[in-house]
């Protein structure tokens, strides 16, 4: 995901990130998330069974799709929407949903748009913008590969982007408002039932924390 970004911003050509979505949560009978982690380590310790932990590993993961928290794949997700670089709600569909199928037509079209606007990615991708992106991320509980990606990312897109940044978005208040896994019980899955990051930058605009008229792919 990153290295798409890196790519868009070295090319400099009208485009768009399409996200490949999260995956469900899986459930036991009692509809109860399920993930393996935990029940490798009671494993383990001998807190759970060899039955228990083989009928977590053959349902927790229930089809395609990213890590259901907010892991890796779900943060940067997250942070490319926030930067503008895909459509609203890309980083928050189900990987098998009508709603991410619905994302990639929408996301053909809108690069049309692109080319007849002339915007490419360094116009979006810019240091202003780097105000939205930041407070997402530790708004999220987002993880710390974050700070390497987005640092890797400014670089190729010409952007002035330091550690101390991250540092200074902290201090300034930017608060913890999400609790997905690992840090939390909650699945991504259930942030996208909720309508996504849409509300959240939404709460954090009303708060002054965001800028509201940074350029994003829709125009």
């Amino acid at each position: 995901m990153p290295g798409c970004l890196i790519a868009l911003a070295r090319l400099d050509r009208p485009a768009i990130f399409v996200y490949g979505g999260t995956i469900r949560p899986g459930t036991d009978k009692r509809d109860n998330r399920l993930g393996c982690s935990r029940r490798v380590g009671g494993y383990a310790q001998g807190t759970v069974s060899e039955k228990q932990l083989k009928f977590v590993e053959r349902t927790a993961i229930p089809g395609p799709g990213s890590c259901a928290g907010m892991y890796t794949a779900n943060t940067m997700a997250s942070a490319i929407e926030a930067m503008g670089m895909s459509l609203p709600n890309s980083s928050a569909q189900d990987a098998v949903s009508g709603q991410k199928r619905d994302d990639c037509s929408r996301a053909g079209a809108a690069v049309v748009k692109l080319v007849k606007l002339g915007l490419t990615p360094r116009q979006i991708m810019s240091r202003r913008h780097s105000r939205t992106r930041l407070p997402c991320v530790l708004a999220l509980g987002g993880s710390t590969n974050a700070v390497l990606h987005l640092l890797a990312i400014a670089s190729s897109a010409g952007v002035r982007l330091r550690l101390d940044d991250f540092h200074a978005a902290r201090q300034a208040g930017f608060r913890y408002l999400l609790t997905c896994g690992p840090a939390g019980r909650f699945s991504m899955s259930e942030l996208v039932a909720i309508g996504g990051i849409q509300p959240l930058m939404k709460t954090l605009l009303d708060a002054g924390m965001l800028h509201g008229d940074c350029l994003t792919v829709t125009g």
